[in-house]
């Protein structure tokens, strides 16, 4: 699984651009953070813990973290 796909398609079918969560991602982090940043770090999957949550209470979704059972 790429979360850079999963990212994507997730924006999409909320009608949401990476403009968007660019924007929203350089408001939270208080500094620049332009598209093709978020783009080329969706693509080489490098986006950072917090980038993801921001982007993924944009759109709707948090992180969850479950034990799997062996």
């Amino acid at each position: 699984m790429n979360i850079g796909n999963e990212i994507r398609k997730l924006a999409f079918e909320n009608a949401v651009t990476l403009t968007y969560l660019a924007k929203c991602i350089a408001d939270k982090k208080g500094k620049d953070y332009s598209v093709q940043n978020l783009s080329t770090k969706l693509k080489k999957g490098t986006a950072n813990f917090n980038e993801l949550d921001i982007i993924l209470n944009e759109l709707g979704y948090e992180i969850k973290f479950e034990k799997i059972s062996k």
